[in-house]
């Protein structure tokens, strides 16, 4: 078991399998030259299993498959499957676009994964090309529609921006809720990567677009996971969207300027470039890449016990900050 030194048990681990990508995302890496390369610059699969065995040994019962665009790697069907092989019960999620989803979300399934979270970030063809470069909502839907068909758990994810998405906020709660899925509304993270001028809306905004349509009320914080949860009462949606419910709506906002999730953190993550990370928003990382592709076993144990050792007691995330690190290479 990994425990770090505040007493917190580290059991879920985020692994970016790629730092390339297929979308220039404005929030992400819009100044990246769209040649996507090749599979050689990413760390051999065979070689991220080495590090996926020793964690799942320690006690990893979660682990959420990131890039980049993960599903730009060739094999990472079987690179899920064999996952599952080492620990049947893992639970094994994946973030992805969806642009390349639809012809292989049952394989995903069928090879062990149970969850799916996919960047939504509009329902109009104009915005996505403006926020992606890239004319992708069409694949985008039907990546979605696959993933539901595949009976995968999916979470919408959606970065409201200003003057380009944020009159949509509403329009995807509303298609988030007829399709029977969470939606998860992300604050703009600031980031030396992103475009100049953007700017996110914060959680009181995001609030307030929901809040001229539909009534919200407070659910809950979730325990392990970052996201502050709001739900909308069903006779409300009934009467609003007519739309019948058996519950409740449930919606999350993750916002990461605020540090209360710090206290139950537990994850940390490896980089497409090798390097194990123990909080998003610090800057140190412990390289692991040559111990990996060596199968050093001792090696891997030993640098992922420093890393939980290194692991800071909150962010160093405030209301000033513009971090240095390129999210596209840590799942961000």
């Amino acid at each position: 078991m990994l425990i770090d030194s505040f007493g917190r048990t580290i059991d879920y681990m985020r692994i970016s399998v790629t730092e390339r990508c297929n979308f220039r995302c404005v929030y992400c890496m819009p100044n990246t030259p769209m040649d996507i390369g090749d599979e050689s610059q990413d760390v051999p699969l065979e070689s991220v299993l080495n590090f996926i065995k020793v964690a799942i040994d320690e006690g990893v019962k979660k682990i959420r498959i990131t890039g980049g665009e993960p599903l730009l790697r060739s094999k990472i069907v079987e690179f899920i499957a064999k996952i599952c092989k080492l620990s049947p019960q893992i639970d094994i999620a994946l973030t992805t676009n969806a642009f390349l989803l639809a012809p292989i979300a049952q394989d995903l399934k069928d090879a062990g994964l149970k969850r799916i979270n996919i960047s939504l970030d509009s329902l109009k063809k104009d915005n996505i090309k403006c926020i992606s470069k890239r004319d992708g909502l069409d694949k985008i839907l039907l990546g979605i529609q696959a993933a539901h068909k595949a009976r995968l758990k999916i979470k919408l994810n959606m970065v409201p921006l200003h003057r380009i998405n944020d009159m949509e906020i509403v329009e995807i709660l509303e298609y988030a809720i007829k399709l029977g899925v969470m939606v998860r509304y992300i604050e703009f993270m600031e980031n030396t990567h992103a475009k100049n001028g953007i700017a996110g809306l914060r959680l009181p905004e995001i609030l307030e677009h929901i809040r001229k349509k539909y009534q919200v009320h407070l659910f809950e914080k979730e325990i392990f996971g970052p996201a502050t949860l709001f739900k909308i009462p069903k006779e409300h949606i009934k009467e609003k969207l007519n739309c019948i419910l058996e519950r409740d709506y449930v919606f999350g906002v993750i916002a990461p300027h605020n540090d209360d999730f710090c206290k139950t953190c537990n994850r940390i993550r490896l980089s497409s470039e090798g390097k194990l990370i123990p909080c998003l928003y610090h800057e140190n990382a412990i390289d692991i890449k040559e111990a990996m592709l060596q199968g050093n076993t001792q090696e891997i144990l030993e640098r992922l016990k420093l890393c939980i050792q290194t692991k800071p007691e909150k962010n160093d995330w405030n209301e000033d900050s513009i971090s240095k690190r390129a999210f596209y290479q840590t799942g961000g």
